[in-house]
């Protein structure tokens, strides 16, 4: 009998906490689905059925695309970047360096700032007029950075040039100076949660330090790389105060995201239906990385 009263006290502890999740995340994805299928493109409601025509037509559009484009390039530079300075920094306070505790807060500093400061102080300094340019000019450079509008290795898809935009690269530093930090912080803890008795006895077998780190250290940082991946991924994907602070979207969109374009369209053109669509479009692509990372972990529990 106590075991069910227990039972029940808990299942009534938690219950407002499930009608809240329920109304405020389940009800207003399924909300935000519903007005995307219908025809709601001004301040009056529309809730004519409309399908899948609001899908299409983001789809055909050449902003939305560029926005694709731009999605990919920043998602596959951002997390590349962030994983593999995090790991290479980690090993480098890991060797028991003097003022370790100065480089760690120096690197995490960043994580403290919002992406919004982030923006502002980087347009500055990125800025083609000032910023590092003016020290980039003494010899002989002088990149546009986000206000460029090249496309390296830019080959026609659609109605856009699939390819790097140069404008993004700079949106690329901002976000890895900010997020580098939260990888140094995962991949130290997972290097100095690895035995010691594991590396004396790799070292006894006769490994290299080279070998030491790539057949048995870095194997076991496979689960703190997935972690970060998954994570920087969500990020990168709905990532919006970063860029609208930073550069907007751009000449020729080649700074612009879905988020952005989202906001524009809802907030702005009061094209709801258009707008809802993007943020379903957004829930699912996330939910594409999120959902296999957790059903893996379920299943290693």
């Amino acid at each position: 009998m106590k075991g069910s009263s227990d039972r029940i006290w808990s299942i009534i502890f938690i219950l407002p906490s499930i009608i809240l999740i329920g109304i405020f995340v389940y009800g207003f994805i399924s909300w935000t689905g519903y007005v995307s299928l219908s025809e709601w493109r001004s301040l009056v409601p529309d809730y004519s059925f409309a399908g899948f025509e609001n899908y299409l037509n983001l789809f055909k559009d050449f902003r939305f695309q560029a926005d694709i484009r731009n999605t990919i390039f920043f998602t596959i530079l951002f997390i590349g970047a962030v994983a593999i300075m995090g790991q290479l920094l980690a090993v480098l306070i890991d060797q028991n360096i003097k003022g370790e505790s100065v480089f760690r807060n120096l690197f995490l500093f960043p994580m403290a700032l919002s992406f919004v400061v982030t923006g502002v102080v980087w347009q500055w300094l990125l800025n083609p007029s000032t910023g590092v340019n003016l020290l980039l000019e003494k010899i002989g450079l002088s990149p546009k950075w986000y206000i460029s509008t090249e496309v390296l290795f830019g080959i026609p898809i659609g109605k856009i040039e699939f390819g790097i935009p140069v404008a993004i690269i700079a949106i690329v530093i901002a976000a890895v100076w900010q997020m580098t930090g939260f990888s140094l912080a995962m991949y130290l803890a997972g290097l100095r949660g690895i035995p010691e008795e594991l590396k004396e006895a790799a070292r006894i077998d006769g490994a290299s330090e080279w070998k030491l780190y790539r057949k048995v250290i870095f194997p076991q940082l496979r689960p703190i790389t997935m972690s970060v991946i998954i994570i920087m991924a969500h990020i990168s994907l709905k990532i919006f105060d970063l860029i609208y602070a930073m550069t907007g979207p751009g000449a020729n969109y080649v700074t612009d995201v879905p988020a952005l374009y989202m906001f524009e369209k809802t907030f702005r053109a009061q094209d709801y239906a258009s707008g809802a669509a993007i943020a379903m479009i957004l829930l699912i692509s996330v939910a594409v990385f999120i959902i296999p990372y957790l059903l893996m972990n379920r299943r290693e529990d």
